[in-house]
């Protein structure tokens, strides 16, 4: 599998940077040269969820769900390590790592430069962001990265439940305030939208065609038909995203620079710490490269519905999120090529499904 896919995404990988430039600026035009495009996708939105940019996510995670047999997430959680380190990361170290990052530049480096109100607003977007670990979209990085996929779905689930009863409490203790309340809409749909739906369709996909046709031609012929969908997806959701807010970039340039340089940095050290940690513990780099990505990417259609209910639409930190979804993209693509590019550093891993092997 690591050969096919290495040569699947040869083309796309070499000029990635190139791909990301161009969706970036496209988005962007299109949302302040067109903006009725937006306006008309935004139409189509419930519980703070794009339903355009589901359907992509959707298309993306579904050709990763069709390589998930059960047998792997049913014996996932007798290898916990990975497990432990994904939990850990998120939850005992992210959101104050986040806050840290956050206040240090908001409230430091860049005091001169934002109004000390504001700042406060900018901070409480990070610290959003940081309370939300991913749910749709570290399934492409996962896919993008080789991850393990059984695996992937067993750390993402376990995620989900955490954040029922963990997000509420961080998030009251690091802002100071009384009345988070999860939005129960968002969070559900998610889940079933992203993790449930193309788990559930890719599973039956699976059972059906490998029981009709055999397994030796759903993985070298059926499976070959998905190739490239989930890289065009991923750049189609680029342009989309940047289109929504594509005014928003252009008038505030300054503010969406002065927040994504804590985003950023905190990005990257936490993914670091997960994947350092999984590379001392010997865990295999299918396993590795997921943890590290959860942590590192974020749930940010709960952090945006958060911060809008909390501080309004037009809040700073209503727009700390949304730079929180312009950024993430980028970056969760380099570390991408960062995890590829130090596989070898991992032990290998038995392909069996069983994850006889995995830790």
């Amino acid at each position: 599998m690591g050969d096919t896919k290495q040569a699947g995404l040869s083309f796309f990988a070499k000029y990635l940077s190139v791909w990301v430039a161009l969706c970036i600026a496209l988005g962007v035009a299109i949302g302040y040269f067109f903006p009725g495009v937006p306006a008309f996708l935004g139409k189509f939105e419930y519980a703070k969820v794009s339903i355009p940019v589901a359907i992509l996510i959707w298309l993306m995670i579904y050709p990763m769900m069709l390589k998930v047999d059960f047998a792997s997430i049913k014996n996932a959680g007798k290898k916990p390590k990975g497990l432990f380190i994904t939990l850990v990361v998120n939850w005992l170290i992210k959101p104050f790592t986040m806050y840290l990052i956050a206040a240090f530049f908001l409230k430091i480096v860049f005091k001169a430069l934002i109004p000390a109100e504001l700042s406060t607003e900018y901070l409480a977007g990070a610290v959003l962001l940081g309370a939300a670990p991913c749910t749709a979209m570290v399934f492409v990085w996962s896919y993008l990265s080789d991850g393990d996929a059984g695996y992937t779905v067993v750390q993402v689930a376990v995620n989900d439940l955490v954040i029922l009863f963990a997000f509420t409490p961080i998030v009251a203790f690091l802002l100071g305030v009384s009345n988070v309340h999860v939005p129960w809409d968002t969070l559900l749909l998610s889940v079933v939208l992203f993790v449930v739906i193309p788990l559930g369709v890719g599973a039956i996909t699976r059972s059906r065609l490998i029981r009709s046709r055999g397994k030796d031609w759903f993985e070298n012929v059926f499976l070959k038909k998905f190739e490239g969908i989930t890289e065009a997806g991923l750049l189609l959701t680029l342009i989309i995203l940047f289109a929504f807010q594509g005014r928003v970039i252009l008038a505030n340039p300054l503010a969406i620079i002065l927040i994504a340089v804590p985003l950023v940095l905190q990005t990257y050290l936490i993914f670091f710490i997960g994947y350092s940690w999984a590379k001392a513990w010997k865990v295999p780099y299918e396993v590795a490269a997921p943890a590290g990505m959860i942590g590192a990417s974020n749930f940010f259609e709960l952090a945006v519905a958060v911060a809008i209910s909390l501080f309004g639409l037009s809040s700073g930190a209503a727009l700390a999120t949304v730079v929180g979804v312009l950024v993430e993209v980028p970056v969760m693509l380099s570390l991408v090529k960062i995890a590829r590019a130090t596989r070898s550093k991992f032990p290998a891993i038995s392909l069996n499904p069983s994850l006889e092997k995995v830790s």
